[in-house]
């Protein structure tokens, strides 16, 4: 695990330890007893290594309750949780009990060690005389181990007001052993202020989230999503924040809009810190301090793979030029960093001391140059990795330098799949390729999307290193292997009305020791959708505006 530049604050108050038992106090059992189902958030796990996991539950009686409390009484809630190597939990491994505390939203982290290294298990949680649905989850295979096939399923940008989670209900159904989710988890705006054309499906409740109940109140309608639920319970997750969690497009210290003074953004910051923690399985590594939130870090899989899970928000210069397109040369300068320099210098000594098959970037915003113009001037996005060139080219020299065996980027933020080859130089289509980078599309923002020719598409045209593109809602489900690393873009042709079917609409495949991409699969165009599940955004095209700036 890495250290932040700033200081971490670990207290006990904040994290349930499996080490001992929690000592209750007399008050908790003699208080008044819940009447209701305190489990209505589910279950979730996640940060796994050999010998344990984390496992989460938050309790919440009342989950869109305005002060952000669920409905829960004032008092610490004891909660009994189990571990076991069956679904029936016949066979118990660990058990304990910690509290839920009102000072964290009633949340429960539990860290558990000792576990067998890569092994399933099955853990639920008890309060009173209530249990919660049961979740799936999984330890790491042995540091020294290469282990067999790694199913890994990746998604980001779930706009609750823009359509189902049908996808994480299916994501759910191919019963991965991890998933990654690259960002924009839940949006901050208040309902109807980020449309769709014809109006959103949903609404959100509450108004835009500034303040910690603000922030526990969107969470927990987020997390009330039986879909999503579903997704949480079947895999452990790692995650990483991307700007929607707290503000669009803020970078570091500074909010969205400069011009419109938020004197209150850094408290803002801190709430949306707070509850993000409060909501995630996340270590006690990651427990916030103030404005500051220790969340890049290092998954081993084994020999097989690790997993760099960086942050490029809390770190970053502010965008250069604007947050859209623009031809901006202080892209280049060579000061400007996304990641920071601390974490920079992490994760290249990352890359020097790996002997793993494949080093995976789990991160949030696109990585490979994407030029919207096919003149000579170069308009790329400033909200991504080409406003911080130099930033990138250290990335990827780094790796070359240190001799990764398979550098893989994975991506979300721009809600729509893109498979790319990494470049040192993208101005030559014909020079080395270095990496690949696979993006992820969104679970639902923008609403439906719709199916397209790859070769059509603009950017394909004017940038040769990107090799597909889709418009559709869905996930990224891959199988890492010893010998290849197989990708399958997963598609819903809607996402308006619920339980849409899902499909492969494209499969790659990156060899080892052979960066690119190897296309397997293409399905045939899909025809127009019905006219009930139509998409809103039939006429739309992807626009700067459309990734980077709120509507």
């Amino acid at each position: 695990m890495a250290l932040s530049r700033r200081t971490l604050l670990v207290t006990s108050a904040a994290v349930g330890t499996a080490g001992a038992l929690t000592t209750l106090p007399a008050a908790a059992s003699a208080a008044r007893p819940l009447r209701t189902d305190p489990f209505t958030l589910g279950v979730a796990s996640g940060d796994p290594d050999a010998d344990g996991f984390v496992l989460w539950t938050r309790l919440a009686v009342e989950p869109l309750a305005e002060d952000g409390m669920g409905g829960m009484p004032d008092r610490a809630v004891p909660v009994r949780w189990e571990v076991a190597t069956d679904e029936r939990f016949r066979h118990v491994v660990r058990r304990g009990t910690v509290l839920a505390r009102p000072q964290t939203g009633h949340s429960v982290h539990v860290e558990l060690d000792g576990l067998a290294p890569g092994r399933e298990y099955f853990y639920r949680f008890h309060a009173e005389r209530h249990s919660s649905p049961v979740g799936r989850t999984r330890t790491t295979p042995a540091p020294w181990m290469l282990g067999g096939t790694l199913t890994m399923a990746f998604a980001s940008c779930s706009q609750y007001e823009h359509g189902y989670f049908t996808a994480y209900r299916r994501l759910a159904e191919e019963e991965p052993d991890l998933v990654l989710h690259l960002g924009d988890y839940q949006y901050e705006y208040t309902k109807d202020s980020y449309t769709i054309p014809g109006g959103n499906i949903r609404d959100h409740e509450g108004p835009e989230t500034v303040t910690l109940a603000n922030y526990r109140q969107r969470h927990a309608q987020y997390k009330s999503d039986a879909d999503l639920q579903a997704a949480h319970a079947a895999a452990p997750w790692l995650v990483v924040w991307d700007d929607h969690e707290v503000d669009n497009n803020w970078a570091d210290e500074v909010y969205e809009r400069p011009d419109i003074p938020q004197p209150d953004f850094l408290a803002r910051r801190k709430a949306a810190f707070q509850a993000y923690y409060e909501n995630m399985p996340l270590r006690r590594t990651s427990v916030p301090r103030g404005i500051d939130m220790q969340l890049y870090r290092r998954i081993r899989w084994g020999r097989l793979a690790n997993f760099h899970m960086l942050d490029t928000r809390q770190y970053r210069d502010d965008q250069a030029c604007g947050d859209g397109y623009q031809d901006c040369p202080a892209a280049l300068d060579p000061a400007r960093s996304i990641t920071g320099p601390e974490q920079e210098r992490w994760l290249l000594d990352g890359f020097h001391r790996s002997d793993a098959r494949w080093d995976i970037l789990g991160q949030q915003v696109f990585f490979a140059q994407r030029d919207n113009n096919a003149g000579p001037a170069t308009v790329t996005s400033m909200d991504s990795w080409d406003g911080y060139v130099a930033s990138r080219d250290r990335i990827t020299r780094g790796w070359l330098n240190a001799g990764v065996r398979n550098p893989v980027v994975l991506t979300g933020d721009v809600h729509a799949h893109w498979a790319s080859e990494l470049k040192l130089d993208y101005a030559d289509p014909t020079s080395r390729t270095v990496g690949t980078e696979l993006v992820c599309s969104s679970i639902s923002t923008t609403g439906n999307g719709a199916d397209s020719n790859p070769a059509d598409h603009s950017f394909l045209k004017i940038n040769p290193h990107l090799k597909f593109y889709n418009n559709q809602r869905g996930y990224v489900l891959t199988k890492i292997r010893a010998d290849e690393l197989a990708v399958d873009f997963k598609v819903l042709p809607y996402v308006t009305t619920p339980d849409a079917p899902v499909h492969t609409r494209a499969s790659f495949v990156v060899e080892d020791r052979a960066p690119g991409l190897h296309q397997t699969y293409d399905r045939p165009l899909d025809p127009p959708a019905p006219a009930a599940n139509r998409s809103r955004l039939d006429s739309a095209t992807e626009t700067s505006t459309q990734e980077t700036v709120r509507p």
